[in-house]
């Protein structure tokens, strides 16, 4: 490991901000942030581009960055402190363990911000926006709390849109080339420093939000997706 990665791994133990694989957080939220706003969450936040943008835009609310890489959540913790965003945390965690964190209905959002499409269909269960995930969500998800999509990845948001209309969930805002939107709202004007890579090649930035049903369908559904996926590229 390079020493500037060493330097903000011991900083980001210092972090007041930052809690990393931390035990008996969920349903704690409240005291951990001195407030009993609303808890919003950013997952796979990278730098926290969002996380820190939110924050600022919603003084109102609570919004917590959530990654594995401390290196990268090292740049959003650190813009967060000097910004005295007191309302912006970070989670160092897996995605996948995001459940353990959080007590039923304890979350109000979740934002999803430019992941990884996990192209192949072996890799499909991997996206974030896959039933897998979104029944992990829904275990600490408000009723009808909101799910935001954000992605340059035309597969991600194609695949997104399916799994939207053959799990019942509803779809509020579908935008296939956002920045050509009259008006948008201040949170999709955000960027973060993937976007700005455009690695997708797509010129375009797509933008979803839903909510999920009050129970999502179980596995035959889960075998119709898989089916409906056959004509994906494989490995």
């Amino acid at each position: 490991m390079g020493q500037k990665k060493l330097i903000r791994f011991a900083e980001l133990k210092t972090f007041p901000n930052v809690l990393q694989f931390p035990e008996g957080m969920a349903g704690n939220w409240s005291t951990f942030l001195k407030n009993n706003n609303p808890l919003v969450l950013e997952l796979a936040c990278g730098k926290g581009e969002y996380a820190v943008g939110l924050g600022k835009l919603y003084p109102d609310k609570n919004f917590i960055g959530i990654d594995l890489k401390g290196n990268r959540i090292w740049v959003g913790a650190k813009k967060a402190l000097q910004q005295n965003l007191k309302n912006v945390a970070f989670l160092r965690t897996q995605i996948d363990q995001v459940g353990s964190y959080f007590a039923a209905n304890e979350v109000e959002e979740i934002w999803i911000t430019f992941p990884d499409p996990q192209l192949r269909r072996s890799k499909a269960k991997k996206r974030l926006t896959h039933p897998k995930f979104l029944r992990l969500y829904q275990q600490f998800l408000i009723p009808a709390g909101l799910i935001h999509l954000k992605t340059d990845s035309p597969d991600l948001y194609a695949f997104t849109k399916l799994v939207i209309e053959l799990y019942n969930c509803t779809l509020h805002t579908d935008y296939n080339d956002t920045y050509k939107q009259a008006g948008i709202p201040e949170d999709l004007q955000i960027k973060t420093h993937y976007e700005s890579l455009d690695i997708a090649g797509s010129n375009r930035i797509h933008y979803l939000c839903f909510s999920l049903p009050k129970q999502l369908p179980g596995k035959e559904k889960d075998e119709e997706l898989k089916q409906l996926l056959k004509d994906e590229p494989v490995d």
